[in-house]
């Protein structure tokens, strides 16, 4: 005989009709509503599925059988609030963030101050992703909220909300001019340091190009916007960057806007119900958010 698949929710409902002395009774006890119909229903498929009675209706008695299985639920059912208690209690004072470089060094640290005023005993977890790192931490529950540039729609059963769309630049170093022939000329006499061509930067920059019937190929691919920032300074070529409200760029460099190119949309991401503590960064975020982009 196949071992039997039991339902929690009809051991659930044997424990509450074995504790309350019947059905009848157990409905008046439960904290939930549900009809003795049903509750009588579901307990006969019990079982059915265990291939034995467990307990006599009228008057009520359980069987050996029932009583057997009602010694090995109590200790369960009964330690059910407690655990829920304790791990509810974790819950609220854990925090699981993921975000890019720039908003962990720049904009996080405010944030955090202000959610561990509200929170003394915060236990946060903290983690610098790429934009496919955190789509994949998400889907994982791994974590709470996510900063992440977003292209498109998000993953499915993710909701976002987009927090700003940054402009991309054009980096010059120190002593060279924005050619009169315009972005074209530049690219034709300058090298290009650019970020890695999987990032979402570089596929903007391409697309935007591809709409001038540009080709500007990188001299230089280097892992982060600061390390391109550091390349064009040192004269290597220009640099492909992003313009980040409150973020300054070395006063050394030229700074030109790309104005009719795709911008970086920026987004906040999450799944299900948001995470209190989430939520009070994200109101936090929004409030940065409309700040700085009032200086775009």
């Amino acid at each position: 005989m196949a071992n039997p698949t039991l339902n929690l929710h009809h051991l659930e409902l044997f424990h509450h009709v074995a504790k309350a002395g019947g059905i009848t009774a157990a409905t008046r006890t439960m904290g939930y509503g549900i009809q003795q119909p049903a509750i009588s229903a579901q307990i006969s498929q019990l079982e059915m599925e265990l291939g034995v009675r467990l307990f006599q209706r009228r008057p009520f008695k359980l069987t050996p059988a029932g009583r057997e299985l009602i010694e090995f639920l109590s200790p369960f059912f009964a330690r059910l609030p407690e655990v829920a208690n304790r791990i509810s209690g974790k819950a609220s004072k854990s925090l699981r963030l993921a975000a890019p470089t720039t908003a962990i060094r720049e904009h996080l640290p405010a944030v955090i101050a202000k959610i561990r005023d509200r929170q003394p005993d915060l236990e946060l977890s903290l983690v610098d992703a790429s934009q496919k790192g955190t789509f994949l931490m998400l889907e994982n529950e791994e974590v709470d909220l996510a900063i992440a540039e977003l292209e498109g729609k998000p993953p499915s059963a993710t909701r976002c909300e987009v927090l700003a769309r940054l402009p991309l630049v054009v980096l010059l170093p120190s002593g060279q001019v924005w050619p009169k022939g315009g972005l074209p000329a530049l690219a034709r006499r300058s090298p290009l340091i650019r970020p890695p061509g999987d990032t979402a930067v570089t596929r903007l920059f391409r697309k935007g190009l591809t709409k001038l019937s540009l080709d500007w190929p990188s001299s230089i691919e280097v892992s982060t916007i600061d390390l391109v920032n550091a390349y064009v300074e040192h004269g290597f070529g220009c640099g492909l960057s992003v313009h980040v409200p409150g973020v300054p760029f070395p006063e050394s460099l030229q700074v030109v806007p790309l104005n009719n190119f795709p911008k970086l949309v920026i987004a906040a991401l999450w799944r299900g119900r948001l995470h209190p503590l989430a939520e009070a960064v994200l109101e936090e975020l929004r409030a940065i958010s409309k700040k700085l982009s009032a200086s775009l």
